[in-house]
């Protein structure tokens, strides 16, 4: 068993669900991988069914119902606390995060001493995406800048869905309270263990947009970004 669990949540993933999960167990360090499917039609739990036959860390959890992005990883992160990993990283199964970087994001915590990392597309305002449209890329890129200034949080990218939490974090945060389930899930958690004074430290990371499969990017979501992110900073610190 690793010290360190990737969750990667899937919906309608079977064309690089299996390609995914090789290439994290390819790398020098040894990761465990939990798959939080939500009841995919198209086979994706099928696929890791049968890759259990062959990899021993590689675990599933299969949600019943489809209800957002956020509501998969708090599955996945209780699952996690509840098996004792020291360290649990956020990842998607498009390789749009390169899982070469893993080890960065580990190591940023194990080694550097962060309580978090993150896994950024925008550090020090550079731009590091590939093959997203204007349009996207744009949208993405003031979204984070857009939550800095509302905010006042520290972090470039602060709608990064790479990034590797130590478990000390997560037990300090009520995931049960966690209210946002889309793009705003990302901000939400960064949100509030900074608030609660968790150290953290941005990785600069390549994104590359997803070659195969359908992107999981609706208005609802942004939407929510949007309008939530001006009900956190009123808040303060939801409890």
């Amino acid at each position: 068993m690793s010290n360190t669990l990737i969750i990667i949540p899937t919906y309608n993933e079977k064309e690089n669900i299996e390609a995914i999960i090789k290439a994290v167990f390819s790398q020098e360090k040894q990761f465990d991988i939990l798959v939080v499917d939500d009841s995919s039609p198209d086979g994706t739990s099928e696929i890791v069914t049968n890759l259990q036959n062959n990899f021993s860390n590689l675990f599933l959890e299969v949600r019943k119902e489809k209800t957002g992005l956020g509501a998969a990883y708090i599955h996945g992160f209780k699952w996690a606390l509840s098996k004792n990993y020291d360290y649990i990283i956020e990842m998607d199964a498009d390789f749009s995060h390169n899982p070469k970087d893993l080890i960065h994001l580990y190591n940023a915590c194990d080694i550097d001493g962060a309580d978090f990392s993150i896994g950024s597309r925008y550090l020090n305002n550079k731009i590091n995406v590939v093959n997203w449209d204007i349009k996207r890329l744009l949208l993405s890129y003031f979204a984070s800048k857009y939550v800095k200034i509302i905010t006042q949080i520290p972090i470039f990218d602060t709608t990064a869905g790479f990034v590797c939490y130590k478990s000390t974090v997560l037990k300090n945060l009520d995931l049960d309270k966690i209210k946002f389930v889309g793009y705003a899930f990302q901000i939400e958690m960064k949100f509030k263990a900074w608030k609660r004074k968790f150290k953290h430290k941005e990785v600069s990371v390549v994104f590359t947009d997803r070659k195969r499969g359908t992107s999981k990017m609706s208005g609802s979501i942004i939407s929510e970004a949007v309008f939530g992110v001006i009900k956190m900073r009123l808040q303060g610190l939801p409890k």
